[in-house]
């Protein structure tokens, strides 16, 4: 930065340093350029690209340099960002080893055109390939920096022809982009590719007002935002940004957007990631995965940048702690309040429930809701209040902002999933239940979920134990081999709770339906059923009003 003299580092200090930046592609050239912007407090950068010519121009409005720190800033070693040993524990800012730009001088034709924000005259210099200056002519330019790159790895033809496609590598340098404006969502990404526009991405306050403008079909009232302090001092603020799609509005194939960022950098965890995946599990459909972007804001002097060249691998302090903290939030954002609700696409997913009722003929027996003695203030529910039931199968429930259509059988099941989960319990079958022709796959899958069994003759097994909610059911026999079938101990306890909810086209009373939805409130994971499908509908009062144009002045209404 212009207040920040770039000094070559002391020996001691390299020695300490993970092996320099690695430029092994168009996308870790414009990675290393566009940290330095955003180091230098930059607010808006401009990327151009000519993949055919290995040419890249990185713009920014950040603070600048002066002549005497240009005439440094590409030889090896010279940062201002640390200074001696102490710095490598307290490293706030992106870059900090000081050999991007000599690399890249190294590399390529190397050229930067910059003026101090308090400075009347910029300066461009053209560097050798070891980085010193060659050409240095006053300009006049804005307060800024210009970083030109061209005829990348033009003397290392080899290392050119082992790279992908111009095509792969733009998509790769355009992922890269993503990612960095994920974890700054107030600058503004400007992105040329052979002097014609490519995408700009605008600024927003949080991730949530990025994710919508780089992932197809995802839009803002899919998101939920959180923001959770972990530690609060005069010295230190700690917190982690959240913000997910909730689960039963969108949803991906791959895990590619289960993102974690530690101060300003999209880092590899898979402690962390794996974390998060458990947090949504049995809310999403099979072989989906959740739309999740994690920020940790955390004290320098918790992580250690220095073990991976591209500082994308890092060493993080306590991360027992962080993925506790990591669990809690990601369920408190799942949790059903007046903040987190809207209504979207409400005709599309209309239909999407509507296809998704289970036939009547799939369930066994009817189920007694038993109401509960806690109070309403007690529990903290949102003012649902149940009116109606639809075709036997779907309540609505209204509150101050609009109405509810909720799916009795899914939101049962879910009551009973999660009780399940906690009191998960094996009790005797007096007398045992008999089955036959189980195969040896069918028997360990039994043997395997916690059930006794012992031969009773040929082909033919007793079975003297069973799930507590089967144990009194008269289809227990069905619902035994139907455990059998395969499926770890979680896939047995969905099956044992979509088994038990009550049906679809059962009738049940005002005081059952308000004590289903207070129960359904009261779950870790309101959104979905085990099976990942969306429990309630949501139609808003705005959106009932725009149907029936209640905005219209009477006049006009009756053509006065």
């Amino acid at each position: 930065m212009a207040s920040s003299l770039i000094q070559s580092l002391p020996k001691e200090v390299v020695n300490l340093i993970a092996a320099g930046e690695v430029i092994d592609s168009l996308a870790a050239v414009v990675r290393e350029l566009v940290e330095n912007s955003l180091d230098a407090g930059a607010t808006r950068i401009v990327i151009s690209v000519w993949a055919d010519l290995w040419r890249i121009r990185v713009a920014d409005n950040g603070c600048g340099m002066d002549l005497d720190n240009l005439r440094l800033a590409a030889t090896a070693h010279s940062t201002s960002k640390i200074h001696d040993y102490d710095d490598l524990w307290k490293i706030t800012t992106l870059g900090f080893r000081g050999e991007a730009l000599h690399s890249l001088a190294q590399l390529s034709d190397l050229q930067i055109a910059s003026r101090a924000i308090d400075n009347s005259e910029g300066w461009r210099i053209l560097y050798d390939n070891l980085g010193e200056p060659v050409i240095e002519e006053a300009i006049a330019i804005a307060p800024g920096t210009i970083v030109t790159v061209s005829n990348l790895f033009g003397n290392w033809p080899v290392r050119r022809q082992g790279l992908p496609t111009p095509v792969q590598q733009m998509r790769s340098l355009q992922a890269m982009i993503h990612q960095i404006a994920i974890c700054h969502p107030q600058i503004t990404w400007q992105v040329e590719q052979s002097d014609r526009p490519w995408f700009t991405i605008s600024p927003g306050t949080t991730a949530q007002d990025i994710l919508p403008q780089i992932i197809r079909d995802l839009k803002l009232g899919d998101l939920q935002h959180l923001k959770v302090e972990l530690l609060a001092d005069l010295e230190n603020s700690e917190y982690l940004e959240l913000v997910l799609g909730l689960p039963d509005r969108c949803h991906r194939r791959r895990s590619d957007w289960v993102k974690v960022a530690t101060n300003g950098r999209i880092i590899k965890s898979s402690e962390i990631e794996q974390t998060i995946l458990t947090a949504f599990a049995r809310t999403l459909p099979r072989d989906r995965f959740p739309v999740c972007f994690l920020h940790l804001k955390i004290s320098p002097n918790q992580i250690d940048w220095n073990r991976h060249p591209a500082k994308a691998e890092i060493y993080l302090h306590s991360i027992s702690y962080l993925q506790k903290q990591i669990l809690s939030a990601i369920e408190q954002a799942l949790n059903l309040n007046p903040n987190n609700i809207s209504e979207t696409a409400h005709n599309q997913r209309v239909g999407k429930l509507l296809t998704a009722a289970e036939e009547k003929a799939s369930y066994k027996i009817d189920r007694t809701i038993q109401p509960e003695t806690a109070k309403k203030d007690q529990i903290n529910l949102m003012e649902l209040r149940a009116v109606a039931q639809v075709n036997n199968t779907y309540i609505v429930a209204e509150h101050p902002a609009g109405l509810w259509l909720i799916e009795q059988h899914i939101a049962h099941e879910r009551v009973l999933y999660e009780q399940i989960c906690q009191h998960w319990q094996i009790v005797p079958l007096e007398p045992p239940i008999i089955l036959n022709q189980l195969s040896p796959q069918q028997l360990e899958q039994l043997q395997h979920i916690g059930l006794e069994i012992e031969i009773f003759g040929e082909q033919i097994w007793a079975i003297r134990s069973a799930p507590a909610l089967l144990s009194q059911r008269p289809d227990c026999a069905d619902a035994l081999r139907e455990l059998s079938l395969g499926g770890d101990l979680q896939t047995a306890q969905v099956a044992v709770a979509c088994r038990s909810a009550i049906r679809n086209g059962t009738p049940l009373t005002l005081p059952e339906m308000q004590t289903l939805i207070e129960q359904w409130q009261r779950t870790r994971h309101p959104r979905t059923c085990p099976h990942g499908r969306p429990i309630f509908l949501s139609l808003e009062e705005t959106a009932l009003a725009r149907f029936f144009r209640r905005h219209w002045v009477i006049g006009k209404s009756h053509g006065i």
